[in-house]
This record gives C-alpha cells, sequence and structure tokens, in this order.
C-alpha cells in the first residue's frame, strides 16, 4: 500500500502531466519513463554530482544511460519509481528535503548499518526503508 500520494511520487520525478491515481502512475512506468525522471530523483535523493553519478549508475549503467534515447525501460522505470517513492516518503516524513537527503544517505543501525537509499535499492528493501520511516512518523519504537 502506498501512503504517499502518486502526485507526490511523480512530482519527484518532475513528470508531466502528474498522474492523479496510482494506476495511471502505473500505466506511465510501464511505458517507460523519460530519462529526464531518473536524473530528477536522483538529484533529488543525493547530495553531491558524486553521489549523484554513482546512483544513476546503479539504477542504469552509465554507458546504457548514454545509449537511451528517450525513455528508461519498464525495469529501469520500475526502479526510477521506487528511489522517487521512497525520497517522496522520506520527505513527508521529514517534512524538509535536506532532512529528507541526509536520513537517506546516512547509515542507520536497523537497517544494519547501510544508509536507506542502499537498502532500497530492491523492492523489499524499499518495503524495509518505507516501513522505517513510518514507525518513525508515527512514534513506534522499533
Amino acid at each position: 500500500m502506498i501512503l504517499v500520494p502518486p502526485e507526490k511520487i511523480a512530482a519527484v520525478m518532475a513528470l508531466t502531466p502528474l498522474p492523479h491515481s496510482v494506476a495511471e502512475l502505473d500505466d506511465r512506468v510501464r511505458g517507460g519513463l523519460p530519462k529526464s525522471a531518473l536524473r530528477e530523483g536522483v538529484g533529488h535523493a543525493t547530495r553531491s554530482a558524486e553521489e549523484r553519478r554513482a546512483l544513476l549508475a546503479r539504477i542504469v549503467p552509465e554507458a546504457t544511460f548514454k545509449r537511451r534515447r528517450d525513455r528508461l525501460s519498464p525495469d529501469e522505470s520500475e526502479k526510477t519509481e521506487r528511489l522517487a517513492r521512497i525520497f517522496a516518503t522520506a520527505n513527508y516524513v521529514w517534512d524538509s528535503e535536506e532532512d529528507a537527503r541526509e536520513f537517506l544517505n546516512t547509515a542507520h543501525p536497523l537497517l544494519e548499518g547501510r544508509t536507506p537509499l542502499d537498502v532500497a535499492l530492491t523492492e523489499l528493501g524499499a518495503r524495509r526503508v518505507e516501513e522505517l520511516l513510518w514507525k518513525l512518523f508515527y512514534g513506534v519504537s522499533a
């Protein structure tokens, strides 16, 4: 269950027009998101140019990204949406892009000392990060 509205997720990727339902967002992901969506999402989630290059390459290898004309593959689009969803959730919980970025890039003891961004690169890992964020938001002990 997605608790952050699809409009907020799409805004992280600078998608226009904004989808107004999860189904609309899913259709966009299945059809392949524009390359710019990945650049935007990575830009929101990282603190430096070096971090941006490294994260982008972990989602789509640099040579592959350069070969893509306009659209990402459905698999790459899923990873892009996942990144945007995690950032949108962290931004909602912390109510600050800077704090959300810091949280995502700082090792966390409940994630085996890994950063939430690193853990969120898989769907199951993203669910763990979302669960942690909601526990923080609601003040539930981990």
